[in-house]
């Protein structure tokens, strides 16, 4: 069959296979509603990210299975985050499966080994913290669609040139992400992701890093994520000086100030984390430079960018935050 073919039947099946899935989270009431700490002011319908797994599931099915455990790992972390969406687990519940999942890809990964157990854990730890970094940036319309598709596409070019991951996984991965985002990016979103989506393609997308960064012994590629990195983690550090409490759901990272207090539209702000990803990672494929200066002379670059942003409008999610206390 030809390959646009077989891309046309996998984008309608993705799309009827959405379409479904509304029906029954409506039937379900599977909803999301706004709370003081949402960007949103509407009930919308939760989960739709499911369609991330479903993605998979489907490439398997007409492409084969060829990673039968990382196809383990992402169903279980899906089926666990899609249960909290609908019924709230507890932390160490989600952070046990995860784990366990996280080991899976592992070793689809064929890395496991014990003589070098201390560097593993620590691999284990950094991209289960990465997934769920990848899960606290998803607030506002567009943003988690819009930054994977960022993430793909540069994934997709370096493939093209020395084959780490069957291409045909990155293109429906990116079919179920165009089919998603048709739901989500806009002004008045039909679904939102839910735990299930966002921790599915995290998943997704650490595994096709990770068989990238294995293969070609440079680390570097983790600039592909720098943006998401550089807020997520700065947003944290910010959290801990204030004593918050790091479980509670909040309003504090960068784009959320400037979709809720600056009142910049969801799919702008969205589409500014898309282009400005691209860029920062296109430049590391393109430019004639060292890869290691170029991701330090990015993250200075882009920690300072985020401290000046907080040192001139923090004050304003200060003010937002009074008003609830009132």
């Amino acid at each position: 069959m030809n390959t646009f073919l077989t891309y046309g039947i996998i984008f309608v099946i993705l799309f009827v296979l959405e379409s479904i899935y509304f029906k029954i989270a409506d039937k379900c009431n599977i909803i999301d509603k706004p709370s003081e700490r949402s960007s949103h002011s509407t009930i919308v319908l939760r989960g739709g990210g499911i369609l991330f797994l479903l993605g998979v599931w489907v490439w398997s099915a007409f492409f084969g299975f060829q990673y039968p455990w990382f196809l383990a790992a992402v169903t279980l972390v899906a089926g666990i985050s899609f249960i909290d969406d609908i019924r709230s687990l507890p932390d160490s519940i989600r952070l046990v499966v995860q784990f366990v999942a996280m080991f899976l890809m592992f070793y689809q990964f064929g890395i496991l080994n014990w003589q070098s157990w201390w560097m593993i854990l620590l691999a284990l730890i950094v991209c289960v913290g990465i997934s769920n970094a990848y899960n606290f940036m998803d607030g506002i319309n567009g943003i988690t669609g819009g930054y994977s598709i960022a993430v793909l596409l540069p994934l997709i070019y370096l493939n093209h040139k020395i084959s780490f991951i069957d291409a045909n996984f990155l293109w429906v991965t990116l079919l179920s992400l165009l089919v998603f985002c048709f739901f989500n990016f806009r002004k008045r979103a039909k679904c939102f992701a839910g735990d299930v989506g966002s921790l599915s393609i995290a998943f997704i997308i650490v595994f096709a890093l990770g068989k990238l960064i294995l293969q070609t012994g440079d680390f570097t590629y983790i600039v592909f994520l720098a943006l998401y990195g550089v807020d997520s983690v700065l947003t944290i550090s910010h959290r801990i000086l204030l004593h918050e409490n790091l479980g509670k759901a909040h309003r504090k990272h960068a784009y959320q100030l400037m979709a809720n207090e600056l009142r910049i539209p969801h799919v702008v702000v969205s589409s500014f984390y898309m282009m400005l990803q691209l860029l920062v990672s296109f430049g590391l494929i393109l430019l004639p430079m060292n890869h290691w200066l170029y991701l330090v002379m990015i993250l200075v670059v882009l920690c300072g960018s985020y401290l000046l942003f907080m040192k001139r409008y923090y004050h304003l999610h200060e003010s937002y935050l009074r008003s609830l206390n009132n």
